[in-house]
């Protein structure tokens, strides 16, 4: 019976599988066909009434329209905006000026500046901001989604100021500080090793890291190490943003000292025809980099680190239950404090101060809609499949099989557990919801370290987001590459099952050592 339910529950993730990898069929489509097919099964086997499916599958649209789709069309709008204004030829002249090696760039904006908007925005914005800007200075705009796919796998547990990890202690009754310092002790090796394979993944091979690797270890040590001391002694609302920050200073250092002289294999066009012209002054630079200044500012500012403006804004919101079984969660609706709406607010000051006019605001805010709604549905099926799964039980059967026969080598599979909730959410913060429990009561019948197997599902999460629709559905919309989705997916599939076979001995020879 249990094997049944596993097979039944898994056919929704295998046919998305199958139907992205095998069929080539476009994220949208293949999303809206596992949507229905969830739907069937819930009905048909879990016996969930037609008005739970319906009401399921409501809170998960609303779910991905408010807070996911907000800031994923924020983030592109703030892009779209840029290249409207013009500020972001500004931006890739600044950048030239650092380097002309592609591969520092991807160093310099794939990992660091996507590792800063990661732990400040979270919800695809460390996916669809610095891919589309790889993709904009000449990088290949796959190389830049897949590159931009598997360095985000490490910093998601403290993604949005740290919301994945809190929500996490949250769930499962452990100290947040204790946690935080579990979650970078198990994640330090995957995360100090990503800028080398974001190097070789946009230099296409092993041998782009010729000459790079002195910057390479730059950019690995001066992320890690801050981000490390961070969540250890601090928290998980600042790692994130302090080790990006520190990076992108390291990185920019480096390459000065490293790679002065510039490898014409991996030269980019813009160094050859901008390169030259005249030095950009600082008003200019603040201008063009005045959204991107904005969305920290106010990030900042309505984070639980600035409590006057975050206690005064926070209480604006709406709760409503739209699940009409039992078990149902309430549904909160932050009108003003939700990274999307900072996200807008900040583009529209900065497009402003970039000279842009509201007409100019509303024709690329329409032209963002109308480019992105196959990426909008991809994200709001796969949301109302995930509710579906989770209020029939589906979810909890799979984790169940996969618990009973693993045993005392669970550890081994608990970082896929957490990837597998991410495949289907795309959120690392509704996988600690939904598997976080479950790991730690797991750990505690097994006599294992509840934290340790607690970060280890967050780890995982961060891993499974390499691989969800809808995280591969943002990148491929951000660099104009919509229908790729299925060679996305079976190019980041390699980096995925590296990761999760890592990151499973990694938790298993903790688990032995007792952390």
């Amino acid at each position: 019976m249990l094997l049944l339910e596993f097979v039944l529950a898994m056919l929704p993730i295998i046919w998305l599988i199958v139907a992205l990898s095998g069929l080539k069929m476009a994220g949208h489509k293949a999303c809206v066909a596992a949507l229905a097919l969830t739907a069937v099964l819930a009905g048909g086997y879990w016996g969930l009434d037609a008005l739970c499916i319906a009401t399921a599958a409501l809170e998960g649209v609303l779910n991905a329209l408010w807070p996911i789709c907000l800031v994923i069309v924020a983030a592109l709008f703030t892009y779209n905006l840029t290249l409207k204004t013009g500020a972001m030829e500004s931006v890739k002249k600044m950048l030239a000026g650092v380097s002309s090696d592609k591969r520092v760039l991807a160093l310099l904006i794939g990992w660091g500046f996507g590792n800063f908007m990661e732990g400040m925005a979270g919800f695809g914005t460390a996916v669809a901001i610095p891919a589309s800007m790889l993709a904009a200075i000449g990088l290949d705009p796959i190389s830049a989604v897949l590159g931009c796919l598997v360095v985000n796998s490490t910093p998601t547990a403290f993604g949005s100021v740290g919301v994945p990890t809190v929500t996490l202690a949250s769930v499962t009754g452990t100290d947040l500080t204790p946690l935080a310092g579990s979650v970078v002790t198990i994640q330090c090796i995957l995360t100090f090793i990503s800028p080398f394979l974001m190097v070789c993944i946009c230099g296409k091979g092993w041998r782009a890291l010729k000459g790079m690797v002195p910057t390479t270890l730059v950019a690995a040590a001066s992320f890690t190490a801050p981000w490390f001391f961070t969540a250890y002694f601090i928290g998980p609302e600042l790692p994130d943003i302090i080790g990006s920050i520190c990076s992108m200073g390291c990185i920019i250092a480096a390459a000065k000292i490293f790679n002065k002289e510039p490898n014409k294999e991996y030269a980019i066009q813009i160094a050859e025809t901008e390169a030259g012209q005249k030095t950009m002054g600082i008003g200019e630079g603040l201008r063009a980099w005045s959204s991107f200044i904005l969305i920290f500012l106010f990030l900042m500012a309505s984070s639980t680190l600035c409590p006057p403006i975050h206690n005064a804004i926070a209480g604006i919101k709406s709760t409503v239950a739209v699940y009409a079984g039992e078990g149902g969660n309430a549904l909160s609706f932050s009108w003003i404090n939700t990274p999307g709406v900072m996200i807008f607010l900040a583009a529209i000051i900065g497009g402003a101060v970039q000279g842009a006019t509201f007409g100019d605001m509303a024709e690329v805010f329409l032209e963002t809609l109308k480019k992105y709604w196959k990426t909008i549905l991809t994200i709001c099926s796969v949301m109302a499949t995930a509710k579906i799964m989770g209020y029939s039980g589906m979810i909890s059967d799979i984790a169940k099989f996969l618990v009973a026969v693993t045993g005392s080598v669970y550890p081994l599979i608990a970082p896929l557990i957490g990837a597998l909730g991410a495949f289907v959410t795309g959120s690392g913060t509704s996988t600690c919801v939904l598997f976080g429990g479950l790991q730690s009561e797991t750990a505690a019948a097994l006599g294992l370290n509840a934290t340790w197997m607690a970060a280890a599902n967050v780890m995982g999460a961060g891993i499974g987001k390499m691989i969800c629709p809808q995280g591969i559905a943002i990148g491929a919309g951000a660099v104009n590459m919509v229908g790729s989705e299925s060679k996305i997916l079976n190019k980041v599939f390699w980096y995925f099952l590296l990761y999760v076979i890592a990151a499973g001995i990694i938790c298993y020879a903790g688990g032995l050592m007792g952390l």
